[in-house]
């Protein structure tokens, strides 16, 4: 009976535990979208998360630790597009209008912590290094749908062009300007055909 309280006393303890985990990465993904890494503090972090300061340094001991377990919360809450819906597809251009579909509205959809992200990433090595391993998986979408459809190699400026496509940068910029979703992949289209 005693093994039975004391198994049940360590389970609760280790439910209490990551409750209180989740509630502290939680209020850092909350913060990092709203204000930044820049201009999150750790007693915000704390009043947040309902705990002392002491715990959030408990389970996130230093910054790279906060980075890591908000960008695997953000990234778990918000998957980007998965390229495996379009790579099948046989048209070239349906292909493309479905990659940059999902891909903007996913830019729409996680836009300011993508912006803070972006700003504040040069401050930060390994921040820098987490934004990194996104623009990878950008770089091989753009690479993926650079490939002419007949196999081969792909141009060089085609490549250019689709690199560009992908970041988040250039659906800010078309963003600002007031241009929606369906007409920017169209506009890369016009520009993809024009080489």
């Amino acid at each position: 009976m005693k093994a039975q309280k004391r198994s049940y006393r360590m389970r609760a303890r280790r439910d209490q535990l990551e409750d209180t985990r989740t509630r502290i990465v939680d209020a850092v993904v909350s913060l990092h979208e709203e204000c930044g890494p820049r201009h999150t503090t750790v007693s915000e972090i704390a009043r947040r998360a309902g705990v002392e300061r002491l715990t959030v340094y408990r389970h996130l001991p230093d910054e790279a630790a906060q980075f890591q377990a908000c960008s695997h919360r953000f990234l778990e809450k918000n998957p980007p597009p998965d390229p495996a819906t379009w790579t099948g597809l046989p048209d070239p251009e349906q292909r493309l209008l479905t990659a940059l579909g999902a891909l903007y509205t996913y830019f729409g959809r996680t836009r300011r912590m993508l912006a803070n992200i972006h700003r504040d990433a040069p401050d930060y090595p390994v921040l820098r290094e987490i934004l990194a391993g996104f623009e990878a998986y950008l770089g091989g979408i753009a690479d993926d749908l650079a490939r002419p459809a007949r196999g081969g190699r792909a141009s060089r400026r085609r490549t250019a062009v689709l690199r560009h496509a992908v970041r988040f940068e250039t659906w800010r910029s078309f963003e600002a300007d007031g241009v929606d979703d369906a007409t920017k992949a169209g506009l890369i289209r016009s520009w993809l055909q024009s080489l």
